[in-house]
């Protein structure tokens, strides 16, 4: 793994690191410089002279400041019209040089207002130390920028949101583009901050790996997914010449009903672009007739039924036959009695839709012990209200910080739906861990996706997926974080031919393997 890239940082092991890194004889001055040069460069290939003539740069009293004034120094020297804003009379020594020898090259200082006609302006008012609200001449000159319609490049993040948390400190830049320096900050990666960001991406600066390993340790809990690594070395599953069908994994769906079939439609296509071996899917009799139609490669069974059309009583299975169970797509509360009866079976098991409704309605203890006491992988794929609903007492709590104590509280695996899907899963794979640390779970964030999954539907899909490549031997992170990967980067690949809003459940799911014919491609990136 290359901890540069994917750790996941807080302001204070930020500091830490590079604290280190001074220490071992990095000036700061020549630090700055590197980082300002390598901004320089990338702003440079994003934001080409022309039509980005006229560059605002937003210098605040820190060594933000001082990376925004390196850059303008460097604009100016390309021949680009640079203007400099400095809202605060004081500033740290550093970026107090570098903004005398901006004003020997003739660079103009000059007020807010002489920003309005620029075609790009430059945010370093603010880096990752920020811990107060923003108030005054900073946070007017904020809120008069995101009143304007010009394009911004922050540095690190955008001045105005908590490097840790996310949320908005008063008030906060509108980025269009966030060149996160050295190592991703925790912020950057919450719900909180997706719409301040805009595009995301990392500069890094040769952080020696020894300072990172030696401040995160060997169980560093965040992390985020790199999806061009992740799915060229997972996607397409690799088979033997001489395997069969049994080979591949059997995967059990337990869904629908008569108010939601097409659940069970979107699920079982889901579970068929993983490649499965086999698909068994049990639904309410009434439902047989429909999905031999759409799955007719799959073994049917129809359940008996409730007077509601759901799922009354499973026959008598033989849980052996299958290496993984998902459960609970389009169900119904109705079939409450089934979703107990798969909890307890000793299959890997996906839980998704009224499968969480009905664990909810267990009460806390009782999905603890439930869930903590199974002896094979259970996999939940709740988005945000059916996790409060299953953990109440945790609704108040930062979203990462919940889901780590909810995954040290059940031994599971989950995949906690957004913006920024995060991933979380217990350290110890043998699930013999049984305290509330949050270190004694990992959580994987997933950078990228779109709005175009928000749509009914699109969540069977990924709950089919996630139990097709449990059933074909992944663990249960490896399918959750595989699974997210491919059912978001398709999605964003559908975007690209098809608009956000021709993007549904069904066309997703016809498109999973397309999608991997197709890669890898230039435009997909990270």
């Amino acid at each position: 793994m290359n901890l540069a890239s994917q750790a996941i940082v807080t302001a204070s092991q930020m500091q830490a690191i590079e604290a280190l890194i001074f220490q071992a004889g990095m000036p700061v001055a020549s630090l700055m410089e590197k980082v300002a040069l390598k901004i320089t460069q990338r702003l440079t290939e994003l934001y080409p002279t022309e039509p980005y003539k006229r560059i605002g740069i937003l210098a605040g009293a820190g060594h933000n400041g001082g990376d925004a004034l390196v850059v303008a120094r460097e604009l100016h020297h390309q021949g680009r019209q640079v203007k400099i804003y400095p809202p605060f009379t004081k500033s740290k020594p550093l970026t107090r040089v570098h903004g005398c020898y901006a004003k020997s090259l003739g660079i103009p200082f000059v007020t807010l207002a002489d920003l309005g006609d620029c075609d790009l302006l430059v945010d370093g008012l603010f880096g990752f130390g920020l811990d107060r609200d923003v108030i005054g001449a900073g946070a007017i000159a904020i809120d008069t920028i995101n009143s304007w319609q010009i394009p911004v490049l922050s540095i690190d993040l955008p001045s105005g949101i908590h490097s840790d948390r996310g949320n908005v400190m008063g008030t906060a830049i509108r980025a269009t583009h966030t060149l996160c320096l050295g190592l991703w900050k925790r912020g950057l990666l919450s719900e909180a901050a997706s719409p301040y960001i805009g595009n995301l991406e990392r500069i890094g600066f040769d952080i020696p790996e020894k300072s990172i390993q030696e401040i995160l340790g060997d169980r560093h809990p965040l992390w985020r997914i790199d999806p061009l690594a992740v799915i060229s070395d997972r996607l397409p599953i690799a088979r033997s010449a001489i395997a069969h069908k049994y080979d591949i994994g059997h995967l059990l769906l337990v869904v629908g009903s008569e108010q939601y079939g097409g659940a069970a439609v979107l699920a079982a296509l889901g579970a068929k672009a993983t490649g499965v071996g086999m698909l068994s899917i049990a639904v309410p009799h009434s439902l047989k007739p429909l999905m031999l139609a759409q799955v007719p490669d799959a073994l049917v069974i129809g359940c008996r039924e409730t007077p509601s059309g759901a799922i009354a009583a499973l026959p008598d299975l033989d849980w052996q036959k299958y290496q993984a169970i998902a459960c609970g797509c389009g169900l119904s509360l109705d079939a409450g009695s089934i979703v107990e009866q798969v909890i307890n079976s000793d299959r890997p098991l996906v839980l998704d839709a009224d499968g969480l409704n009905r664990l909810a309605a267990m009460g806390k203890v009782r999905i603890n012990q439930q869930l903590s006491n199974r002896n094979r992988a259970t996999v939940l794929t709740p988005h945000w209200g059916e996790f409060c609903r299953l953990f109440p007492d945790l609704r108040e709590v930062e979203r990462l910080e919940a889901l780590q104590i909810a995954v040290s509280q059940t031994q599971s695996t989950i995949l906690l739906k957004g913006a920024r899907t995060a991933i979380a899963s217990p350290f110890d794979p043998d699930h013999l861990a049984r305290s509330n640390s949050q270190a004694d779970s990992q959580v994987w964030i997933n950078p990228e996706s779109t709005a175009a999954l928000a749509r009914g539907g699109s969540g069977d899909v990924l709950a089919g997926m996630i139990g097709g490549l449990l059933a074909q031997g992944m663990t249960a992170k490896d399918a959750a974080i595989v699974a997210t990967l491919w059912h978001s980067q398709a999605a964003r690949w559908l975007v690209r031919q098809r608009t956000e809003m021709g993007v549904d459940p069904v066309t997703l799911a016809q498109n999973l393997l397309p999608f991997l014919q197709d890669y890898p491609s230039k435009t997909l990136k990270t």
